[in-house]
């Protein structure tokens, strides 16, 4: 096991919860895809984003594993809340469900890149990853915005909603 910083311990905690609620947010979407909302190609899209989600999250389990990081303890509440937030946002419609991808990315984005910024040379492979995954989360952003996703009239009010739930959570998974 290789020692971490503090700092360093608190990028992999927090984008391990990250990754995972990004995962649980398309299941929640699937699961109203898949029961009450029938649009195929929705479907498609949300399980083609759904795929890196999870390649993301895989290799933050591993990085908690390898490290010896302690998760956050709020792992059973951001599941049940990314469900509900994926599941809600699809029956909402499709301009709601990609709006709810574009508005979490958005924040991601500048999370991401503010992560980047820090590392050193010393974690040259996280760094990379991060990298990595940040230019897919911008691409789930693009297709988002190519799918419908939207901020006139009331659909601004959800962004808000979910860009500062995405920042509380981030702010609490990074500690505890």
């Amino acid at each position: 096991m290789k020692k971490t910083d503090k700092k360093v311990e608190e990028f992999i905690r927090v984008d391990h919860a990250g990754e995972r609620g990004a995962v649980k947010i398309y299941e929640g979407q699937l699961l109203a895809l898949n029961t009450l909302v029938k649009n195929d190609d929705l479907k498609k899209t949300i399980e083609e984003m759904k795929i890196h989600e999870t390649e993301h999250c895989q290799f933050f389990e591993n990085e908690i594993k390898k490290r010896n990081i302690r998760p956050t303890k709020f792992l059973p509440l951001w599941d049940l809340l990314g469900v509900g937030l994926g599941f809600g946002s699809t029956l909402l419609g499709k301009k709601a469900a990609m709006l709810c991808t574009a508005s979490v990315e958005e924040v991601i984005d500048k999370h991401y890149l503010n992560q980047i910024n820090q590392l050193g040379p010393e974690e040259k492979e996280l760094k990379e990853k991060i990298t990595k995954f940040r230019e897919d989360e911008l691409e789930h952003k693009d297709i988002a915005y190519e799918e419908g996703a939207s901020k006139k009239g009331l659909y601004s009010i959800m962004d808000k909603i979910i860009k500062t739930g995405s920042k509380i959570a981030i702010n609490i998974s990074e500690k505890i």
